[in-house]
């Protein structure tokens, strides 16, 4: 792995920085981490900050010209995301439009789609999600049961999705529903985008144990989706499908929130039975654990900036990203409550206790996410190991021949 900048990454990544210097503040201590867009004003700094990037042609570095972007390398989008990444600016808003969502329009969209919906989503003005899980089709994606059926010149949906980020401020969404059940269950569905305004569909958002509500329950009754807003062929939902869900491995990364140098801070100040929580062994011991998890996936990422910089295709080993440092999210925030005893759990306006809290409290959740622990740890064993894969009881079966708890 080679981890310096080439002359030119260097001489781009100088450009990031005096733009960003410019127009950010640098991250401090106290700044608090919270992507929850329910609130309005949140919701505003988050458009206008993407709206600034996108005028001065920061939004979508790679994407083409005429929709938005610069053309830019891949190494030149992580050395921004690198740099963009320390300063104290709204995210979390935009990034399953821009990750996923974008890259499956400019593949499979017509040209008048592209230029009608690229332009508005890398602005912040039109906001995307994604319509996949569904409460008997979480991890298994390809086991979903929405359906469409075809109806002249559109198609009529119904069923449910669960899991929705982002479902109950979005203007549009992609969605893959199954229209043959008479078919594989990876081959009878068939992929869309729709407009989350049409008749017939209802979101409700999931009210989490954070307090936060960032993911919905969304229904579709009788929706009406215009065959003109297919993606692919009828029959190719798995296929988009995948194009989706390889981008969503560098769209969704690390678990954000506390992290070791909050702890740390946390133990050096800390009070057990009147020494310093740093004092303490087992303490010590954990935070060189969390240290090393750190630095293990610092270079995992250089791995991949390596591979980009040489203009290779990042392997499967990036799913090891989210496995360490959703667990290791999960394990600081249970460190911090411990410290405090029974008080741990008592609500409270501490900036820092409230880190914890919600570190321990988001992290089981962020380890189903963008793929649950065990089918990450599935990717890896199969496509980096090569251990054999599991046995698939559904191979060859019509996906209505299936059994299910129906049955």
């Amino acid at each position: 792995m080679d981890f310096n900048d080439t002359p030119k990454e260097a001489k781009f990544r100088k450009e990031c920085r005096d733009w960003l210097e410019k127009n950010a503040a640098y991250k401090n201590e106290s700044s608090p981490q919270n992507d929850d867009f329910a609130n309005v004003d949140k919701m505003k700094a988050a458009k206008v900050w993407q709206k600034k990037k996108y005028d001065a042609g920061w939004a979508m570095l790679h994407w083409p010209k005429e929709y938005g972007g610069i053309g830019a390398s891949s190494m030149e989008r992580i050395i921004w995301a690198n740099e963009e990444a320390k300063f104290d600016v709204p995210k979390g808003i935009f990034e399953i439009g821009l990750g996923m969502c974008g890259p499956v329009m400019m593949e499979y969209a017509t040209e008048e789609q592209k230029e009608r919906y690229l332009p508005p989503m890398a602005e912040g003005k039109e906001i995307w999600c994604q319509l996949f899980s569904e409460p008997s089709a979480g991890s298994d994606v390809a086991g979903l049961r929405s359906k469409a059926v075809k109806d002249g010149d559109k198609w009529i949906i119904n069923g449910q999705k669960v899991w929705t980020s982002g479902a109950h401020f979005s203007d549009f969404g992609i969605l893959v529903v199954r229209h043959d059940p008479n078919l594989q269950k990876h081959k009878g569905m068939t992929f869309f985008f729709v407009d989350m305004k049409s008749p017939g569909i209802e979101v409700k958002p999931i009210k989490q144990i954070t307090g936060g509500s960032s993911f919905n329950e969304v229904y579709f009754t009788d929706v009406e989706i215009p065959d003109s807003q297919r993606l692919g062929e009828i029959g190719d939902g798995w296929k988009v499908a995948i194009t989706t869900l390889m981008n969503e491995r560098l769209a969704v990364g690390d678990a954000g929130g506390a992290d070791v140098e909050d702890a740390f801070r946390w133990a050096k100040t800390q009070d057990n039975l009147g020494e310093p929580l740093l004092t303490n062994k087992a303490a010590r011991e954990s935070i060189a654990d969390w240290y090393c998890e750190k630095s293990g996936l610092k270079n995992t990422k250089l791995r991949t900036m390596s591979a980009l910089s040489r203009g290779d295709t990042p392997g499967p080993e990036a799913s090891i990203t989210k496995i360490v440092s959703a667990g290791k999210l999960q394990d600081i925030g249970n460190f911090g409550i411990d410290s405090l005893d029974m008080a741990g759990m008592l609500k409270t306006d501490n900036q820092d206790i409230k880190s914890f809290q919600n570190a321990w409290l988001g992290a089981p959740g962020m380890r189903i996410a963008g793929g649950t622990d065990e089918i990450l740890r599935n990717i890896i064993a199969e496509r980096v190991l090569g251990l054999p894969q599991d046995p698939r009881a559904d191979k060859g079966i019509a996906f209505k021949d299936i059994p299910s708890g129906n049955s």
